[in-house]
């Protein structure tokens, strides 16, 4: 197999999200940083050694590794991810923050595992799903799939993680579709997890809440319809033109989660409408270099691995800009690039990393 010349555009489009989410996050978390640690640069600075720092040191490493090697390893990263996975309930190893048990500590920092099992599961299922015997054993693969998902919607679950899961779900749907999957099959399993998703609602009563406050903002507008009026407000704010850089005035303790789930509303409220399509428009350049990549691979593992990396990012964003806008139920899904949080970016920049490793040796 030929190698080649990585693809310069898609690193183009990779570092310009990386400075444009960084800049984005500085403004929002001034505030909340001179506040809570006297310093307005604190957790710009953390997010820069903890997160971007070692998400480019990744990303080096990952674009230099062939991607088939990933193959080859694929069963024990997606071990080793859900063993992180299960280290969360361990006392000691566990951390809980806003209620969720999602994070380890590592004493120097802390690390969330869901957001290194999102890259675990994607080189998995591509490895078992891009084999050339992958229609001969349709109902073995079906069983797999269900399986799979399964055991780690359960941890998620636990972890009351839906956003999540919802990603893992619609990411490895898409693997499973691509790699040749027939209908009935994708019927079977959208039917077996829609059945799931509304028995959960049973057990985890806040999603009925979130449900009702997305059909209904007025209910309970000082409680849990609050974080979606005070974003709705921040992006109607922003206007066209924005309020200006650092200009932001719902985070000022008005709006929650200013640097992570509700970082778009901020940038909506400070760069406007323009700004928010710029940002949207590198997205879909991103979306549209890696699916590139994907056409053009030499082999089914390079494809389906480069349309999961694509897919996991694009809808991650879809899933945060649509519950922010108020388009689906809110969730709890950072942004990618620009909401706070080490793992997140580090585990992006590792996908990425892969990504251009296979355009090199695209055909």
């Amino acid at each position: 197999m030929k190698k080649g010349h990585p693809d310069k555009g898609l690193k183009v489009v990779i570092f310009t999200l990386l400075i444009v989410g960084l800049g984005i996050l500085f403004s929002a978390s001034a505030v909340i940083s001179q506040e809570s640690a006297g310093n307005p640069y604190y957790y710009f600075i953390h997010q820069l050694l903890y997160g971007a720092l070692p998400g480019l040191i990744v990303f080096f490493i990952c674009q230099k590794i062939n991607y088939k090697t990933w193959k080859k390893f694929a069963l024990p990263i997606f071990f080793f991810s859900l063993v992180l996975m299960v280290l969360v309930f361990v006392p000691g190893f566990g951390m809980k923050h806003g209620g969720a048990q999602r994070w380890l500590n590592l004493g120097f920092t802390s690390i969330q595992p869901a957001e290194f099992l999102k890259l675990g599961l994607i080189i998995y299922f591509s490895a078992i799903f891009g084999k050339k015997d992958v229609h001969k054993n349709g109902i073995i693969n079906l069983i797999s799939f269900l399986l799979i998902i399964t055991m780690v919607g359960g941890l998620l679950a636990l972890q009351s993680d839906a956003g999540t899961l919802g990603l893992i779900v619609i990411v490895g749907l898409i693997i499973y579709f691509i790699s040749g999957a027939s209908f009935l099959h994708l019927g079977v399993i959208v039917t077996v997890y829609a059945a799931s998703f509304f028995a959960l609602t049973k057990f985890f009563p806040h999603r009925i809440a979130r449900f009702t406050t997305f059909l209904n903002p007025n209910f309970d507008p000082q409680g849990i319809s609050y974080q979606i009026n005070q974003a709705i407000l921040a992006i109607g704010s922003g206007g066209i033109l924005g309020l200006g850089p650092g200009h932001s005035r719902q985070k000022y303790n008005y709006l929650p989660e200013p640097m992570g789930d509700s970082i778009f509303a901020i940038a909506a409220e400070e760069i406007g409408f323009i700004g928010i399509c710029v940002i949207i428009a590198l997205f879909v350049l991103l979306v549209i270099k890696g699916l590139k990549v994907a056409k053009k691979s030499p082999d089914e593992f390079g494809k389906l691995t480069a349309i999961g990396i694509v897919s996991w990012i694009a809808f991650q964003a879809i899933i945060n800009i649509a519950a922010i806008t108020k388009l689906i139920p809110l969730t709890g899904i950072p942004l990618p690039f620009l909401s706070y949080g080490g793992s997140s970016i580090i585990a992006i920049m590792a996908g990425l990393g892969i990504l251009v490793n296979i355009s090199k040796y695209a055909k």
